[in-house]
């Protein structure tokens, strides 16, 4: 029997209807999406213009994964503190000043620093803003709002590495930071002006073992491994589709054009996956599972049978498992977390999927190196199927709430 979290009747958070007040959370979880790949795109492109070489390329991007792992968890417990709304308003500030900065002096170390920084700020605005939507939403359309807000982050991963690119070669790379710190700036006064001050939850006194119990619940647990797995394959296809359609010798254009389609994919799916999800007709369980095998397949099919054709259909597959696992992973996190530790859980389930988008591409590139890419995606295909039949067999018992 198909089982999903119990949603519980619960009165509306606010008065007004939540989409109002949603709206500025969904442009920051765009303006982050924008800002890392944005600028990632960019900072690759233009890597001799500035005088960066592939390593310091390298270390630079990784910047601002290091700072999302290390500071999310830490900025989605504040939030549980403190409450949501300041924690977004300051960690989009922090995001306006770390654009500024590499503004005034776009030398390497400053572009760096400016990496660094808006990472922080990240860290701090999007596990408050999930935090955000999931008490907002409430646990009845829980599927829906986190369906949208995953559409305009995708949106982002589409938009970022297109618009950085236009801004950079119609004017210089100052305007990609002026824009991303424009956008911050806009967000963060539409939060200040429209998203209520949620009421921070009394919070009871926790234990070590309570903390341990909470971190090893299934109903964490597989969710997010769920988001890991995800991200993991989003990874591999991000950075290795282009290199397969490269030694395909189609044009460049080409593995861009993947990445779009699988981002395109994404932000129409998720919303519709929500609806179905808060209407009872698609469970975490079932969707998930579903989701990631499609992956799987996909996975297999490009390692054993690569060309134009296959790269687009694991493009689309790609999106679908991500429009498909995103909402659903997230909406039963959130219809599983009391509202006290929701920031917690947020930034911790965030900590998974930036595991896995950090784990996937160097899983890959290592067999690769090692091997072959075909095996390399063959292993990855056979690790997000496990993670699927992990979440079929994980999912079975229905939860109620975490332990607390």
């Amino acid at each position: 029997m198909p089982v999903s979290v119990v949603h519980q009747t619960e009165p509306v958070t606010t008065s007004q209807p939540p989409t109002r007040h949603l709206a500025p959370l969904y442009l920051a979880g765009f303006t982050t999406a924008f800002g890392a790949h944005g600028v990632a795109s960019v900072l690759g492109a233009e890597t001799d213009e500035i005088g960066l070489s592939l390593l310091g390329l390298g270390a630079v991007l990784a910047l601002y994964d290091i700072a999302e792992v290390i500071l999310k968890p830490l900025f989605g417990a504040l939030s549980d503190r403190i409450g949501a709304k300041p924690v977004i308003i300051g960690g989009l500030v922090a995001f306006v000043a770390a654009s500024l900065l590499a503004i005034v002096v776009p030398t390497v170390i400053v572009l760096a620093l400016a990496r660094l920084g808006q990472g922080a700020a990240a860290s701090a605005f999007s596990p408050a803003s999930s935090a955000a939507v999931a008490r907002i939403a409430g646990k009845q359309r829980l599927g829906r709002y986190f369906g949208r807000y995953g559409a305009w982050k995708s949106l982002g991963y589409v938009l970022g590495p297109l618009l950085g690119i236009v801004l950079v070669q119609a004017f210089d790379i100052r305007a990609l930071y002026l824009a991303l710190a424009v956008l911050a700036a806009v967000a963060a006064i539409w939060v200040m002006v429209s998203m209520p001050s949620l009421p921070v939850q009394p919070r009871p006194r926790y234990t070590v073992l309570d903390l341990v119990r909470q971190t090893t619940d299934r109903s964490f647990l597989i969710p997010t491994l769920v988001l890991a797995s995800t991200t993991a394959v989003l990874g591999v296809a991000v950075g290795f589709l282009p290199l397969l359609a490269t030694r395909l010798e189609l044009p460049a254009v080409v593995g861009a054009a993947a990445i779009a389609v699988l981002a395109l994919v994404s932000t129409v799916v998720q919303p519709q996956i929500g609806r179905l999800r808060d209407d009872g007709r698609i469970h975490t369980r079932t969707g998930s599972a579903a989701g990631l095998l499609v992956a799987a397949a996909a996975l297999v099919v490009l390692a054993v049978a690569p060309n134009a054709v296959t790269l687009f259909v694991a493009a689309i597959a790609f999106g679908l498992m991500i429009g498909i696992t995103t909402p659903l992973a997230f909406a039963h996190l959130a219809a599983a977390t009391p509202e006290e530790r929701m920031g917690r859980t947020m930034g911790n389930a965030e900590l998974g999927r930036e595991a896995g988008d950090a784990g996937g591409p160097l899983l890959v590139g290592v067999i690769a190196a090692a091997w072959t890419l075909p095996a390399a995606l063959g292993v990855l295909a056979a690790s997000t199927a496990g993670a699927a039949l992990i979440s079929w067999m994980g999912l079975r018992s229905p939860r109620r709430r975490d332990p607390q």
